[in-house]
């Protein structure tokens, strides 16, 4: 990570706020630049932590003048965040970094928990100060409850991401559509109840998502990413709770990072209340809630930031080894249990296999799983492989996934006709077992197969 860029989606429009803001990013850049250089110091890096405590205090002060000689509504719930920033976590960080001894990975953690603070403060709450806040929900019929939440996560996901997104799946319980990253939170509500949230992200949209906000490209995940991720997500829940207005009804407690592998052993044990997928354009995204709320050995205290150290180093450590044996997913599409059957039997000890009897089911399974490879029939009755193809192909969400048509004809025309379509190859039914198993190991080898 090089440093963090101010651009015109910080600014709220009260220029010595933002003036201040930019400040801000200023001193998390020059640490981010001390923590890269190898002549830092100890002494160095304290002064520069000190330097930035200050500066946002004084930060803190100014605003809360400034909301208060406007009368600004929602004045005492901005400084109950702004004191949980400077009274709790700042100090708790500061403990850290002396335990470690300023070691790089605690000045890290300090420096993604700061970002992910300034950056979802900024773009979330500083913008609610001259009026550009989310609606409030206020005694939301039951049976709209779920487009309330829908309406509100769309636009959060506007306003402090800026990624235009679309529901795509009402009840998404872990379907696998790629790597993924799940930020769990434990939450405790006044009545003894408990509260499970999930936000599942792509790690494709978690890179996108830090590219945008700090102007720099990442090939992969990192400790750093995971920080600033999981306080954005934490500043996107205070957000979730406080339009539906029940930020003074629930306490965060404990958060975890979960595998996929982890996910799915959730769902397996849990019935999420409310299990939202959504199509954000640079990836999935996915809201799961469980008033259940389990309480496991991979959840640590909030406020336990030396434990945090070590959750995100185990969870890198066990997503890479779950991505490294992750198998290539192929979806087979065909009205034929026969032909279904005999395709999963041949390929399902190397490969993750889906199975759709008709176009109208494939595209559904396509969107929210989107495998690696679709086997589709050329020949189906109502919608044939031609006119699915087609539909695959004019959805931009979907049209980059490779197709390889299953036809039993033979002959030139047919053929010609199948590849004037353009999928990535044909394979002829009639092909033996070995031949047809061979020709798939083959296109995932290199990319194209034609038999």
């Amino acid at each position: 990570m090089r440093q963090i860029e101010w651009d015109d989606n910080f600014n709220i429009g009260v220029d010595f706020i933002d003036q201040e803001h930019k400040g801000l990013f200023s001193r998390i850049n020059k640490l981010l630049q001390l923590n890269q250089s190898g002549e830092k110091s100890e002494w160095v890096c304290r002064e520069g932590v000190k330097y930035l405590k200050y500066h946002t205090a004084e930060h803190f002060e100014h605003e809360e003048e400034y909301m208060q000689s406007i009368n600004y509504a929602d004045y005492e719930t901005h400084k109950q965040l702004h004191d949980a920033f400077r009274c709790k976590t700042l100090p708790l960080l500061e403990a850290e970094l002396e335990e470690t001894g300023y070691s790089p990975e605690s000045i890290r953690h300090f420096l993604g928990v700061c970002i992910g603070w300034i950056v979802g403060h900024t773009k979330m709450e500083d913008q609610a100060i001259i009026g550009k806040d989310i609606k409030k929900w206020v005694n939301v019929p039951r049976t709209e409850e779920k487009d309330a939440l829908e309406a509100t996560i769309i636009q959060i996901l506007q306003n402090l991401f800026q990624l235009k997104s679309k529901l795509i799946h009402e009840q998404y319980t872990g379907e696998d559509f790629g790597k993924i990253v799940c930020c769990q939170f434990l939450y405790h509500g006044d009545d003894d109840s408990n509260w499970s949230v999930t936000l599942v992200y792509e790690d494709r949209l978690l890179l996108e998502i830090m590219g945008n906000i700090l102007k720099t490209d990442y090939p992969k995940l990192d400790d750093m990413i995971l920080n600033i991720a999981r306080y954005l997500s934490r500043q996107f829940l205070e957000k979730i709770w406080e339009s539906f207005q029940a930020q003074n009804l629930v306490k965060l407690e404990k958060e975890c990072l979960l595998t996929h592998d982890q996910l799915i052993n959730f769902f397996e044990r849990e019935q999420a209340g409310c299990s939202l997928l959504f199509d954000t354009g640079a990836g999935y995204f996915a809201f799961c809630a469980s008033s259940s709320g389990p309480i496991n050995d991979n959840m640590v205290a909030t406020n336990n930031y030396q434990n945090a150290l070590s959750m995100v180093r185990d969870f890198l450590e066990k997503n890479n080894e779950e991505n490294a044996s992750r198998k290539k997913k192929i979806m087979i599409v065909d009205d034929s249990e026969f032909m279904r059957d005999k395709i999963t039997e041949l390929l399902e000890a190397d490969y993750d296999i889906l199975a759709a009897d008709s176009s109208v089911s494939a595209i559904k399974m396509i969107a929210v799983n989107r495998p690696d490879l679709v086997l589709l029939d050329y020949e189906m009755p109502v919608c044939d492989g031609v006119q699915t193809l087609e539909m695959i192909r004019s959805d931009a969400d979907i049209a980059d996934i490779p197709v390889i048509f299953l036809t039993g004809r033979g002959d030139r025309e047919s053929v010609k006709k199948a590849m004037s379509l353009k999928p990535e190859g044909y394979l002829l039914k009639t092909l033996p077992d070995a031949k047809i198993k061979e020709v798939i190991d083959d296109f995932f080898a290199k990319g194209t197969t034609e038999t």
